[in-house]
């Protein structure tokens, strides 16, 4: 029954939320949409960092995890404006401050003290690039002609995956669950809705907005077949990586922030994954 209800709340609010931010908020280079994008991102790191301190002990502040989480997703939001700004001469920023922050002297013995250091720079490295680093595509979307529309498609694509996989697993995948660790409840069955599901949208995209998905190099029906359903494998693959990180940490839940769904990275991880794989798809087979 929980899972009944998350369904209908993602779809009588989530998706309604979606909407306006993307249609109803386009100012400013679709600013709604980045700042959203880079507060989530910057939750995201603080789980993430709070899952990683459970295997390797590594000292962040919580300050530092937020500007690391934030890091990437803000410098593309920047770069959207026209600014002088790139991706990779923040990581260099991002990670030069974790190394050399090791010096810095501490009240902590010393013996303590660098006996963190390399979890602290492993851990670091990696919140500031996930979700941040993928997450950035989402605010490389915003750029692209029809941005709004472009979000909304991708957005329904990750979200409609989730809750088919969820459906058909539940009416035909009795039998045929179990076949990954990672994630034991998934069924072939599952998978094969969400698949589905992410076609399906992105076939009817092609025929509800034929200005926004003018095919390239492609018909317009195997174009969307073709981003429809690797988006939709990227969607479950993320889905499955951020299961294999908590399973890691022994955690149910990413965390608590969200009532009956968990954290943030529980409800992003398909998102997170399927954005640069949606973006280049679409930027391939359907941009002008």
């Amino acid at each position: 029954m929980n899972k009944i209800i998350e369904r209908f709340l993602i779809f009588v609010i989530g998706v309604p939320l979606v909407i306006v931010i993307t249609l109803f908020l386009p100012y400013q280079n679709h600013l709604a949409v980045n700042i959203t994008t880079i507060i989530i991102s910057a939750i995201g790191a603080l789980e993430l960092a709070n899952l990683l301190k459970i295997k390797n002990n590594a000292s962040l502040h919580r300050l530092e995890i937020l500007v690391l989480g934030a890091l990437i997703p803000g410098i593309q939001t920047l770069a959207g404006f026209g600014l002088p700004v790139s991706i990779p001469a923040a990581m260099v920023a991002g990670f030069s401050w974790l190394l050399i922050s090791s010096i810095i002297p501490s009240k902590i013995p010393s013996s303590l003290q660098f006996e963190k250091v390399a979890g602290r720079i492993a851990s670091g490295s990696t919140v500031m690039m996930y979700p941040g680093l993928l997450m950035a595509w989402l605010v490389k979307m915003t750029s692209l002609p029809h941005a709004g529309l472009v979000i909304l498609v991708y957005t329904l694509i990750v979200i409609s995956n989730d809750s088919l996989a969820w459906a058909f697993g539940m009416l035909f995948g009795a039998k045929n669950r179990g076949i990954l660790a990672v994630s034991p409840s998934k069924s072939v069955a599952g998978f094969i809705g969400g698949l589905l599901a992410s076609v399906s949208v992105a076939v009817l995209a092609v025929y509800l907005l034929p200005e926004v998905f003018i095919a390239r190099h492609f018909k317009p029906v195997p174009a969307a077949l073709i981003l429809g359903l690797f988006s939709g494998i990227a969607a479950i693959l993320g889905d499955l990586g951020e299961s294999a990180l908590k399973r890691s940490a022994n955690m149910k839940d990413s965390g608590t922030i969200i009532p009956g769904r968990g954290g943030v990275l529980d409800s992003i991880d398909s998102l997170a994954l399927s954005a640069p794989v949606y973006y280049a798809l679409y930027w391939f087979l359907f941009n002008q």
